[in-house]
C-alpha cells in the first residue's frame, strides 16, 4: 500500500510542474497590457516604462519564469498589480467559499444520482426509469448561465423562499448548489443506473439471493458497491469541473468565491493574480485525481498500477 502511494505521488510531481509552466506561458500569450489597465491609456511612456521595470515585467520571459517557480517553491506567488495585496493571501480568503460551494454542489450531485440511479435500475423500463432520463437529459442540456438565472427568479423573486445572491447562512448555499451540481448530477445518475445494470447479473448476485439475502441488501450492500469504480472516476472527474466551473456560478449568484476572483482579476489584466487563480484551481484539480486514485485502492484493494 505504501509502494502504491508513493508511486502515485511521483507522478504527481512531474504534472504538477507541467500545470504550472502551461498556466504561467498561458497567462502570458493572453492579449493586454497590465500597465495600460493601471495608469491608462494616457499615461505617458517613461510613467509605464517605470512602472514595467517596477512589476519586473521588462525582463525576458524566461527569467520571469524562473522568479515564479522560486516564489512559488517558497508559497510566494507575487503581489497583485491592481489591489497590491499578495496573491497567496487574496487567494486563501476566497479558496473556503469556493469549496464549500463545491462541496454542496457535489453533495446535491451524489445524493439526487443515488437516489434517481438506483430507483431507475431496479425499476428498469418504468415510469420512474424514464422519468430520470428524462432528469438527466434536462441536467446536460441547461447551462449554469441558463439555469441560475432561472432558478433565482423562480424561488426568489416570484416565490421570495431564498436570498437572490451573496454568501451568508444555509438559504444563500441552495440555488448556487443547485446550479452547480445539476450537471453532475444528470451524468452520475445515468452511470449509477448502467453500472448497477451491469452488476446485477454477475454470479455473486444470484449467490446472494440464493442465500435468502433481501431484495434492498443485494442491490445496496453487494450489486452498489461493486459498481463504485466507474462512479468513482466521474466524481474524480466532474469534482475537478465543479471548481473550476464555479466561475460562471459565482459570478451569477455574486459568490464571493475563487471563481469571481479570477474574472474580477482577468478584468483588470492583473497578471499575477490570474496567475495565481487558475493555478490554484488546476492543482486542486489534480489533487482530486490523485485522491481518487487512492480511493480506486480502497474500494478495491486488487487494483495495481504498472509502471
Amino acid at each position: 500500500m505504501r509502494r502504491f502511494f508513493l508511486h502515485r505521488l511521483l507522478l504527481f510531481l512531474p504534472t504538477l510542474l507541467g500545470a504550472v509552466t502551461l498556466v504561467f506561458a498561458l497567462i502570458h500569450v493572453v492579449p493586454g497590457d497590465p500597465v495600460e489597465a493601471m495608469l491608462g491609456e494616457t499615461a505617458s511612456n517613461a510613467d509605464k516604462e517605470t512602472l514595467r521595470r517596477e512589476l519586473g515585467l521588462d525582463q525576458p520571459l524566461s527569467r520571469q519564469y524562473l522568479h515564479f517557480l522560486a516564489g512559488l517553491a517558497q508559497g510566494d506567488l507575487g503581489r497583485s498589480l491592481y489591489r497590491q495585496s499578495a496573491v497567496m493571501e487574496l487567494i486563501s480568503k476566497r479558496l473556503p467559499a469556493t469549496l464549500e460551494l463545491s462541496l454542496a454542489a457535489l453533495g446535491v450531485a451524489i445524493a439526487l444520482a443515488f437516489v434517481l440511479g438506483i430507483a431507475a435500475a431496479a425499476r428498469r423500463d418504468s415510469w420512474v426509469d424514464r422519468l430520470s432520463l428524462l432528469f438527466s437529459m434536462l441536467g446536460l442540456a441547461m447551462p449554469n448561465f441558463w439555469l441560475g438565472p432561472l432558478l433565482m427568479i423562480v424561488f426568489s423573486i416570484e416565490l421570495g423562499w431564498l436570498p437572490v445572491s451573496g454568501r451568508g447562512g444555509p438559504a444563500h448555499l441552495v440555488l448556487p448548489a443547485l446550479t452547480l451540481g445539476m450537471a453532475m448530477a444528470a451524468i452520475l445518475t445515468r452511470m449509477v443506473r448502467s453500472g448497477l445494470l451491469e452488476t446485477i447479473h454477475e454470479d455473486y448476485i444470484r449467490t446472494a439471493r440464493a442465500k435468502g439475502l433481501s431484495e434492498r441488501s443485494v442491490w445496496l450492500k453487494h450489486a452498489l458497491r461493486n459498481s463504485l469504480l466507474s462512479v468513482i472516476t466521474v466524481i474524480g472527474l466532474q469534482f475537478g469541473s465543479l471548481l473550476a466551473g464555479s466561475i460562471i456560478t459565482e459570478s451569477i449568484f455574486s459568490w464571493p468565491g475563487l471563481g469571481r476572483l479570477t474574472i474580477e482579476a482577468i478584468q483588470t489584466r492583473d497578471y499575477p493574480l490570474v496567475q495565481g487563480c487558475v493555478l490554484a484551481i488546476a492543482v486542486s484539480y489534480l489533487l482530486v485525481n490523485l485522491m481518487t486514485d487512492f480511493l480506486y485502492r480502497l474500494v478495491d484493494p486488487r487494483i495495481r498500477y504498472e509502471r
